[in-house]
């Protein structure tokens, strides 16, 4: 019997055709060939999985089709179909360079304690060439101070191991925005990451129907991963006592905005969200 590919590549796609041909094509072109890819088609209509199978022939590529459920359950139907060790992600806007894989995979052997290993990026934003701002530093270790304040680590730069990734449940399908945030934090308030310096994939900008540019104030959604972490006494005093002061001074944001655009349930939410977070802090 032929075994599993060692990586399994997922990319979530809904109506972007033309980008996730590209996106495939970096995939398939990698220099890594152990791979499996995996196109979920999240209920689009402009018949990509034709496009895909006309574009490609590859039994390397499997699509599958689902009703539209939200990145997360298409991220995590495709990681279902993983069974070797690695799961990869990549955004159908996104693109990989050749040697991607291959540096990662060597990387997590020469790291077996790693959970996951992410890697440095180039952004093309509206047209033009750009590096990502300084607040995007990118770290290698125990990185889960670093991920407190907003998210560095690109879902498409990601490899994880997949005991890890099926263990802590994938990604959650109730966020509709900031799930890779969410993941990121359990993973790292447990596990050491790796971080590859060079510059692996090119992340496309600043063009229409990107998920962040839909969801305003998502600190609010910040504020549901970070009560994960906290509440979950698998984690460490430090870890969570670093998620609750967080909890604090995000919920204490969202606040305000709230109460100044004069939606005052949500804005009592946060405000009874801080006032607890400060009670949990006096208890670790």
């Amino acid at each position: 019997m032929k075994p599993e590919p060692a990586v399994t590549v997922v990319i979530p796609t809904y109506n972007r055709r033309e980008f996730v041909i590209k996106a495939a094509q970096s995939v398939l072109s990698q220099s890594f060939d152990d791979l499996r890819l995996v196109v979920v088609d999240d209920g689009g209509d402009d018949l990509t999985p034709e496009a895909l199978a006309s574009e490609f022939c590859d039994p390397r590529l499997v699509v599958i089709r689902q009703e539209n459920l939200g990145v997360s359950a298409a991220r995590n139907a495709g990681a279902r179909v993983a069974k070797g060790d690695f799961i990869a992600f990549l955004d159908s806007d996104d693109l990989w360079k050749p040697e991607k894989l291959a540096f990662q995979v060597r990387a997590m052997k020469e790291n077996p304690e790693a959970a996951l290993c992410y890697t440095g990026e180039v952004w093309f934003r509206r047209g033009k060439w750009a590096n990502p701002c300084s607040h995007h530093s990118k770290f290698t270790g125990d990185i889960f101070g670093k991920c407190l304040p907003l998210c560095i680590i690109s879902p498409s730069s990601a490899l994880i191991r997949r005991g890890e990734f099926e263990a802590l449940g994938g990604f959650d399908e109730t966020l509709p925005c900031c799930e890779d945030y969410d993941l990121w934090l359990r993973i790292t308030a447990r596990h050491g990451v790796v971080f590859l310096e060079e510059k692996l994939i090119i992340k496309q900008n600043g063009h229409e129907g990107q998920l962040s540019a839909t969801h305003w104030a998502q600190d609010r959604y910040r504020v549901a991963a970070l009560w994960k972490v906290a509440l979950d006494k698998s984690v460490s005093a430090a870890n969570r006592r670093a998620a609750l002061e967080f909890i604090v001074k995000k919920s204490a944001i969202v606040s305000a905005g709230a109460a100044k655009r004069g939606e005052t349930s949500r804005a009592e939410v946060f405000a009874h969200s801080e006032r607890e977070a400060r009670k949990w802090l006096s208890t670790l």
